[in-house]
């Protein structure tokens, strides 16, 4: 389910529902709420223990804070901090006491943790389960192409993070930003050249009913060429040109079978290895 408004700015703003993700979003809340609940079982063990350390309110609402930050939970759990004074007596000075003996009468603050789920929240927070939104400035695609694209974006993000691996651009060592500015465009148009050979190689093995090639190492089939492995199986090509007395003759390396199958996939003439 979908409704379309508009943004501020203009721009086209969906709203859709999965059921898949209201799933998830459940389930991921109800984690949150079992880990607080678990880390302030523990704290409370701690703090009723005979050896504990939590003598100050603050330093109980300091850790109750702290477990509430990092489990995320904070908004659906109501933590109460109970304190209550023991009574104590001590001799006023050291020795083996006798009748004579004074004690001064201490208060030793004892703490206790009480919590229970804020049930109005939960539900409050349940209702937007499964929701989230979309925004787009195509004015043509419908509800349902918009969703289409956006499925498609760890595609997208997968082909830019070669940026990274591939072509290891970081670091760039360029003062002006127009200059980084250039060299991430260059780049850009290199993954759009690396892109269009593989669609084109992979539409070509369709077209001919290759349903793979050996790419892989030890000769494995490769299903999905990549640019990558394709330039790798070119990588030994070498030419060389000799010149004596003005002739000049050429040496290319002889295609392999694989490199002549690949190059006619592509539609790519031989003439460029020296034929």
């Amino acid at each position: 389910m979908a409704s379309e408004t508009l943004t501020s700015d203009g721009f086209r703003l969906w709203w859709f529902h999965s059921t898949r993700k209201a799933e998830l979003d459940e389930a991921a809340r109800l984690k949150q709420i079992d880990r607080a609940v678990r880390a302030l079982t523990d704290l409370r063990r701690r703090l009723i223990g005979p050896r504990t350390r939590f003598r100050r309110q603050e330093a109980v609402m300091e850790a109750v804070e702290e477990i509430l930050d990092e489990t995320g939970a904070r908004s659906w759990l109501q933590v109460e901090i109970q304190q209550w004074s023991a009574e104590r007596y001590r001799q006023t000075k050291p020795g083996r006491p006798g009748k004579d003996t004074k004690y001064v009468k201490e208060e030793i603050p004892s703490f206790d943790l009480a919590w229970n789920v804020d049930a109005p929240a939960l539900a409050k927070q349940r209702a937007g389960d499964g929701v989230f939104p979309l925004v787009t400035n195509v004015h043509e695609f419908s509800a349902l192409q918009t969703l289409q694209a956006y499925k498609r974006q760890p595609v997208i993000e997968k082909r830019f993070s070669q940026i990274k691996t591939d072509y290891a651009v970081a670091p760039v060592y360029l003062k002006n930003v127009s200059r980084i500015q250039a060299l991430l465009c260059v780049y850009f148009f290199a993954m759009l050249v690396q892109t269009l050979l593989e669609r084109e190689l992979r539409t070509a093995m369709r077209t001919n009913s290759d349903q793979s090639l050996p790419l892989y190492p030890e000769g494995r089939a490769c299903k999905r060429p990549t640019t990558r492995r394709v330039l790798d199986v070119f990588e030994p090509i070498e030419r060389h040109t000799l010149s004596v007395e003005g002739h000049e003759q050429k040496f290319v390396t002889e295609l392999s079978p694989l490199q002549q199958q690949i190059l006619k996939l592509l539609g790519m003439p031989r003439s460029g290895y020296g034929w």
